[in-house]
């Protein structure tokens, strides 16, 4: 099944769910919703009772649920028991809330939205627009990280294209480069910014942003140019990609006297990116 995760936000609140491309439709993960409706401290234990009870009854959208691979809070990915629309709306009768019918009306738009965006793809940049506004993030810093997701999206067509698997394969170019241009993995690039599971370029500021993306350009380029044949190229073109923005930051930091990889991340200086 192919599918991708992605998270939605209802009244704040975040619930993780998984676009399936093949039947076109959501799949939304079961405990999180149950966290929204209830504001349960344990929205695990809440699920499994109810689960448990629904079974007991003959409840035939609990039997036809069954469970996707998703982040979890510790940033590993791990098997969560998941719900399509539909079975949403059916469960939710099962639930006792003041806010299952506001929730009802957003399941019913989010569905909406995604099929929308299928047929016009600017929609969804509009929504993120939006979405990142309402985070408190400046224009100028969106118009860069709007710009930075079509810049990687061009980089993963063309990994594809050259036959790169996504997944691990991704995750090393991507650290190659990562790595060369900043001195700092992914992952280490997160620890430096105090992150966990939160996005890291959802948490660089305009000059990171802007110099992650002459890599991943660079990158990209190389290869169309390059056109190479296996994994190992490959890795050596993001090498090179890598560079072209390690010299822009080099002379950067020559002509500031700053260091352009900071410990600055959202949570604390969406002020400073606004100023930036």
């Amino acid at each position: 099944m192919e599918h991708s995760e992605n998270i939605q936000l209802f009244e704040e609140k975040k619930v993780r769910v998984v676009w399936n491309q093949e039947e076109e439709k959501w799949y939304f993960s079961i405990v999180d919703v149950i966290g929204v409706l209830t504001e349960s401290v344990d929205a695990n234990a809440y699920w499994r009772k109810l689960k448990q009870r629904l079974k007991e009854e003959g409840n035939e959208t609990v039997t036809n649920c069954h469970s996707l691979k998703m982040k979890a809070a510790d940033g590993k990915m791990r098997l969560a028991d998941v719900a399509n629309t539909e079975q949403l709306f059916r469960l939710i009768q099962s639930v006792p809330s003041p806010k299952a019918e506001p929730f009802k009306l957003w399941l019913a738009q989010v569905g909406a939205e995604r099929l929308d965006e299928l047929e016009d793809p600017e929609l969804s940049i509009d929504r993120a627009l939006e979405q990142y506004l309402k985070m408190g993030y400046a224009e100028s810093w969106i118009n860069q990280r709007l710009k930075s997701i079509e810049i990687r999206k061009e980089l993963t067509d063309e990994w594809k294209h050259r036959g790169i698997k996504s997944g691990g394969q991704f995750a090393i170019l991507t650290d190659i480069i990562s790595n060369e241009w900043s001195g700092k993995t992914t992952k280490e690039y997160k620890t430096f910014k105090g992150l966990k599971k939160e996005n890291l370029r959802d948490n660089m500021t305009n000059t990171e942003l802007i110099l992650n993306m002459l890599a991943e350009a660079s990158t990209k380029e190389i290869s169309v140019a390059v056109q190479p044949e296996d994994f190992d190229s490959s890795k050596e073109i993001a090498k090179q990609g890598g560079n072209v923005a390690k010299v822009a930051l080099t002379e950067l930091e020559s002509k500031t006297g700053r260091k352009v990889v900071t410990t600055l991340n959202a949570k604390d200086t969406l002020s400073h990116l606004k100023g930036n």
